[in-house]
């Protein structure tokens, strides 16, 4: 099994709105995916770490359902519309568990 999280900066002017509206995106992706295990979306409220705004996470069956996600239209959908509302950066991390 593959855990892919991943935490994403946002611009000081992408609203409030528009974070939890990513959530709701990605979230909508288990829907169109297939080889996902569990998906989980939502917004940081640790102080430590506050400039990461949107915490994601997927766990996949394998490394092949891995590539397909990536690869998929509807997820690039999703990393379109976060670009668009003021992705200033990510960290991304996958484990094999």
């Amino acid at each position: 099994m593959i855990d892919r999280t991943v935490l994403i900066k946002f611009s000081e002017t992408t609203t409030s709105e528009q974070l939890k509206e990513v959530c709701e995106r990605f979230k909508s992706l288990k829907n169109h995916l297939s080889g996902i295990i569990d998906l989980q979306a939502g917004l940081n409220f640790a102080e430590k770490s506050k400039d990461f705004q949107v915490v994601l996470s997927v766990r996949f069956e394998d490394k092949t359902a891995l590539e397909a996600y990536v690869a998929n239209p509807e997820h690039q959908a999703v990393a379109a519309y976060i670009r668009e509302v003021g992705r200033v950066d990510s960290i991304g991390v996958d484990i094999e568990i």
